[in-house]
């Protein structure tokens, strides 16, 4: 082979590499894909008693959305190691902001008291006798005890329409083990946790209309 046909030989070859030489650069200096995060949810009904009778007045309550504390008012699950000091697991979060997804069992477990005429969520443009505000104070995984514990703490305020006067008024605050020191052992026991608060909510909602 000539050194003319040796050039021309070459030149095809390297032609022909190229584009796989340059795809593969590509690919090196693309970044990695980023993982979709596992997503939970606090699911399942509310232990709240049920009604033994239909309530004897009309009584109307209307529940406004929970608000929460900053650093709670996120999708984020929180945990802490230390005291003030708030983390977020990297890879799993709550499908929606723990406010949103407590607000409708709120309503169902009080509903079952059977203490009032009907239980609203505040989104009706009706206007009940009572009004129910709350605050989601904490809901975090605590990894400074062992075993780890979900705590969670919410605090509640029933008012008087018409008076607009705090008819009473409560701390609710359970500390559930998480069966496992990771975050999906936090989601089983935030959901023992919100059941524990959410029926101790309802009763306490039921017994202050008394």
């Amino acid at each position: 082979m000539t050194r003319r046909s040796r050039r021309a030989a070459c030149a095809v070859l390297a032609a022909a590499l190229l584009p796989a030489l340059l795809g593969g650069c590509a690919r090196a200096l693309l970044p990695e894909p980023v993982a979709s995060p596992a997503l939970f949810a606090l699911s399942g009904e509310i232990d709240a008693p049920a009604a033994t009778a239909p309530a004897a007045t009309a009584r109307t309550l209307i529940v406004n959305p929970p608000r929460a504390a900053p650093g709670f008012d996120t999708s984020r699950i929180a945990y802490v190691r230390r005291p003030y000091e708030i983390e977020y697991f990297a890879h799993n979060q709550w499908v929606d902001t723990p406010s949103n997804m407590l607000a409708p069992k709120m309503v169902r477990a009080i509903e079952r008291t059977g203490a009032f005429h009907a239980v609203l969520a505040s989104t009706t443009s009706a206007i009940g006798q009572f009004r129910l505000e709350t605050e989601i104070v904490r809901l975090q995984q605590d990894f400074s005890t062992t075993p780890s514990q979900v705590q969670l703490t919410l605090r509640a305020a029933l008012i008087d329409t018409a008076t607009r006067k705090v008819v009473a008024s409560r701390e609710f605050d359970a500390r559930v083990d998480a069966p496992t020191d990771d975050p999906y052992g936090g989601v089983i026991a935030a959901q023992q946790a919100a059941r524990q608060v959410v029926t101790e909510l309802a009763s306490f909602c039921a017994a202050s209309v008394q």
